[in-house]
């Protein structure tokens, strides 16, 4: 077919303006709004799924409760290990359930009664009570220091403020010490906001925290000496090189130059 013999094709004014029309519905369809389905900031969690590398105390640490507590209310022992996707109520009230009077009968032994003859006691025997020496043994009080060189930029901020320990200005690679004897249960970066994170637990009742750091140099389960070098300044978490240093007690943040010696 040669060019001369195409023709164009007009269609008609009626055809034209329909689908102008059916064009611009099309365009103009509304979709149902999207909505976030993220939980709400006012809504206090009740539950925590346990992920890779937590440990109780970073977990107890995170929603500023006692690990003891949490522990308690959650069955776990005294070794306190949890393990990935176990499920933790968040609340220190919750108790495991205790068997009822008539289990616990039950698992009781009734050993029985063996007849032993009875001593003659001479006059200057006196009847001795056996005293078990159950003497309450004070733990010395903890003996702190400071866990980095520097400049104190930011303080505590009381009744649930945003800073929750102190903030020490440095350089990078500075070293970051102990401020107390104790173990280390934990080391790693998993709680937001506070960079590769060192906790020690210097007692039953005392934990301190070690944020931002560039370099960790001990691990989970670890014990480490007051005044050793346990980690490295930096800026891991946060815009600038410091150190952000917490203690707790029984999971409360405390003021911790209430505990550090004075400059």
């Amino acid at each position: 077919m040669s060019r001369n013999s195409v023709k164009s094709v007009r269609l008609p004014s009626n055809i034209l303006i329909t689908c102008v029309l059916l064009l611009g519905c099309g365009q103009n369809t509304q979709y149902a709004p999207v909505t976030d389905s993220l939980q709400p900031p006012s809504e206090k969690l009740t539950h925590h799924i346990v992920v890779k590398g937590e440990t109780l105390y970073s977990i107890a640490w995170r929603y500023n409760l006692d690990y003891k507590k949490l522990g308690a209310a959650n069955g776990i022992t005294r070794s306190f290990s949890i393990y990935p996707g176990q499920r933790l109520h968040l609340s220190e009230s919750v108790t495991v359930p205790k068997p009822s009077i008539k289990k616990q009968a039950k698992l009781i032994k009734v050993s029985p009664k063996i007849s032993t003859p009875k001593r003659s006691r001479s006059k200057k025997e006196t009847p001795t009570v056996a005293k078990q020496a159950i003497t309450k043994t004070k733990s010395k009080p903890l003996v702190w220091v400071w866990p980095a060189q520097g400049r104190l930029s930011s303080g505590f901020q009381a009744n649930g403020g945003l800073n929750k320990g102190i903030d020490i200005r440095g350089n990078m690679g500075e070293p970051v010490i102990a401020a107390s004897s104790g173990k280390v249960v934990y080391s790693g970066e998993g709680l937001r906001g506070y960079g590769k994170l060192v906790i020690v637990k210097h007692s039953e009742k005392y934990l301190s925290a070690y944020a931002h750091n560039r370099t960790i140099y001990v691990k989970e389960g670890a014990y480490v000496k007051k005044g050793q070098k346990i980690a490295e300044m930096g800026s891991t978490g946060t815009d600038s090189v410091k150190l952000h240093f917490e203690i707790r007690y029984d999971g409360k943040p405390i003021n911790p130059l209430k505990r550090l010696p004075k400059k």
